[in-house]
């Protein structure tokens, strides 16, 4: 029986349900995305997500939040519209500025039967959970340039999460200058990508041909990530007693070596493979 994992999702977050734990796995394939380390809880997330915007609104600047645009945006709102309905936050502009982004929204907005039971709840008392007032989706080319009019209170949620591409470059480029704004990264961000150097805090990075110095504050908010850390990667193996082969795969080879050892120490299974690109084994 083989078992491949896939992207292992984080517990206790919003929208959607918990992983399950698939068992009797004898070659299992498992990502290690995180597996050096264990995220924050959520709680403790979400309030420094909450505290680096309100932050940024007390300076005068905006807040740019690179994301991707399934699942990520919407948990993004999800919390959002939790602040406002508390009175957490001052009153801001809100921009889901991703065509991609706005179109899932509207797809999950169809299917609250996927979603874990305190999300469908809100769906029950006819509450959409990516509502609020002073949010905006951008849809055109037009709207999303007109943003860089506005200089103070702007939460805008652009892709790409990496920053590689899409509409995010252009608002880093009008932001990453000023001392007063704030860029929060709520996702992975790969070696190499321009989301990268900024989280390495390169005091400049090249946008668009052109160099950008690096003012802005920038905040790493770990535990979004919808991939499991180390200890959730453990509790996942444990359901499998008598794994022959087990491979780690997506994640830094540093990350996968760290984790490797993890796994012989605790003799969870009988060879443990980090394979190369277009490596073969036989099972």
């Amino acid at each position: 029986k083989v078992i491949f994992s896939g992207d292992l999702g984080n517990r206790g977050k919003p929208i959607i349900k918990d992983p399950c734990f698939p068992d009797g796995g004898d070659v299992v394939v498992i990502e290690g995305t995180y597996a050096d380390r264990n995220h924050k809880n959520i709680e403790t997330s979400v309030d420094e997500f909450r505290k680096a915007i309100l932050d940024t609104c007390q300076r005068g600047g905006n807040v740019l939040i690179p994301s991707f645009a399934i699942e990520r945006a919407q948990e993004i709102l999800f919390y959002l519209r939790e602040f406002y309905e508390q009175k957490k936050l001052p009153a801001c502009h809100v921009y889901l500025d991703s065509p991609m982004g706005i179109r899932v929204t509207d797809l999950m907005r169809r299917h609250p039967e996927c979603f874990d039971e305190e999300t469908a709840r809100l769906f029950e008392k006819e509450e959409d959970p990516f509502d609020f007032p002073g949010l905006q989706f951008t849809k055109t080319q037009e709207a999303s340039r007109q943003i860089n009019a506005v200089k103070s209170h702007a939460i805008i949620i652009a892709g790409s999460g990496m920053c590689t591409g899409g509409r995010i470059k252009h608002h880093l480029k009008h932001n990453l200058w000023r001392e007063e704004s704030s860029v929060i990264f709520v996702g992975y961000q790969a070696e190499g990508t321009l989301g990268r150097k900024i989280v390495d805090r390169e005091k400049q990075v090249t946008i668009f041909g052109e160099t950008c110095r690096v003012n802005a504050q920038i905040h790493t908010i770990g535990g979004f990530s919808s991939h499991a850390d180390k200890e959730i990667l453990i509790d996942w193996l444990q359901h499998n007693k008598e794994i022959r082969h087990l491979f780690l795969v997506h994640g830094e080879r540093d990350s996968l070596a760290s984790f490797q050892e993890e796994v012989k120490k605790r003799n969870m299974a009988k060879d443990i493979h980090i394979p190369h690109l277009n490596e073969k084994f036989s099972l």
